[in-house]
């Protein structure tokens, strides 16, 4: 599933070619695309006016000029594509929207979701996100994000740190690939339990998550498979800079130790036995 990056990455290029954009035709060719709205979805997008570009975690969203948005979720597989009319011909396109630009050309906007996971929803907004994300903690991105407080969240759970970091409405954005990229350059086990933690360790992670997905942005995000791309179509190189996870058996970039793998909640979890200590 796309964590924090790999959505900022789609959101900063929708950014580029979508503001100032008007819906001209929605066209939804699966229906669990925009499971859970009442009315059929062009009915409500054609003629709005994307305003902005918004993403909170792991969610994306476009505001509208009716005080809406269009809510984004990319699941396990979703794509958004960019392009001119008739250049998606993507056979898991679920939904195929035109627009026309503030220059006046006209754009295509594809959503190709092989697993079906993803979704399109019109939303209204409740504090300033659309309200599917209402519940969802702020990320480590985020301009307010509040490290110290959301350190002593983590650390009222008795639950492994590993576990926590992926609750989405404790911190938001992590998934398993960054959780253990973050735990390893904290220097902290992922079966560690969160109530165990210091404080100070816990926020130093909390950094650590920042600071690795900021180098992942950099690099476009990771991509292991076709399913992640940006919205040009092209992949993510940060699979190349990973130090732990996916390298079971490997060794370890810091110290040459062998990384183990262990299960945690049915998820797998990477780390370093050595440089891992707290």
């Amino acid at each position: 599933m796309p964590e924090l990056p790999e959505v900022e990455v789609v959101r900063r290029g929708l950014d580029d070619h979508l503001i100032g954009a008007r819906f001209d035709a929605v066209r939804v060719t699966h229906p669990r695309a925009n499971r859970g709205q009442d009315k059929p979805l062009a009915s409500l997008l054609v003629g709005r006016t994307v305003l902005a570009t918004g993403r909170r975690g792991k969610y994306l969203w476009l505001l509208l000029d009716d005080h809406h948005a269009l809510f984004i979720h990319l699941g396990m597989s979703g794509q958004m594509l960019v392009g001119t009319p008739g250049t998606c011909t993507a056979v898991h396109t679920r939904i195929l929207a035109d627009l026309k630009g503030v220059d006046g050309r006209a754009l295509e906007l594809a959503f190709v979701d092989q697993r079906t996971f993803g979704r399109w929803l019109y939303a209204p907004l409740v504090d300033g996100v659309p309200a599917p994300v209402a519940h969802i903690a702020r990320d480590p991105l985020e301009p307010d994000f509040d490290a110290v407080a959301t350190a002593r969240r983590i650390r009222a759970s008795r639950s492994p740190v590993k576990s926590v970091l992926l609750n989405q409405e404790i911190v938001s954005g992590i998934g398993n690939i960054y959780a253990d990229e973050a735990l390893f350059a904290a220097g902290i086990r992922p079966v560690r339990k969160a109530y165990r933690l210091r404080q100070k360790d816990t926020v130093n992670l909390l950094s650590c998550a920042r600071a690795v997905m900021e180098r992942a942005l950099e690099a476009g995000g990771t991509s292991f498979d076709a399913l992640y791309v940006n919205v040009n179509g092209a992949s993510g190189y940060f699979s190349r800079s990973l130090n732990v996870y996916g390298r079971k058996g490997q060794p370890c970039v810091r110290c040459g130790g062998e990384i183990e793998r262990v299960s945690i909640s049915n998820r797998s979890s990477h780390f370093c036995p050595r440089c891992q200590r707290i």
